[in-house]
């Protein structure tokens, strides 16, 4: 399974839509650089939604898009949900990440929410740690390069 890279998305803030950027360094056990959600205390370090999940909140009449949804990597052609705990993501031939968890618990409904209407991170997303750090660019391939 081969996809790209659609949109990198970084922000200050935890739990608000993020803002594009062209290019971001990511440093390996802990995120993307300048990030909110970066650090090396937990496994969410990097989170990455389909632009295909985003396509089913535009078809329903939501004015969102790309870091809308608080991801910091959107991607097209993966199927991010089939991907099981442990599988190995590499992006533009260099940077390697591991997938730690699926979906998450949302106990109270998020700014993200209010400002969309929705939040399809929950059902949708998936979060990961990084195993191997350098830059990354949109356009830039993504690849299964383990499990499934």
């Amino acid at each position: 399974m081969v996809g790209r890279v659609v949109s990198i998305n970084v922000s200050e803030d935890k739990g608000v839509r993020k803002r594009r950027v062209r290019e971001a360094l990511v440093r390996e056990g802990y995120g993307i650089e300048g990030d909110a959600h970066a650090s090396s205390e937990w496994h969410r370090q990097i989170s990455l939604l389909a632009v295909e999940s985003i396509a089913k909140m535009q078809d329903h009449g939501l004015d969102v898009g790309p870091g809308d949804f608080a991801e910091n990597i959107t991607t097209d052609g993966i199927d991010l949900t089939s991907l099981s705990i442990g599988t190995r993501i590499e992006i533009g031939g260099s940077v390697e990440l591991e997938v730690t968890q699926k979906g998450k618990t949302c106990h109270d409904r998020c700014a993200i929410y209010y400002q969309a209407g929705d939040c399809v991170m929950p059902r949708e997303g998936i979060f990961v740690r990084v195993l191997k750090g350098g830059r990354i660019r949109v356009g830039d391939s993504v690849r299964i390069i383990n499990g499934r």
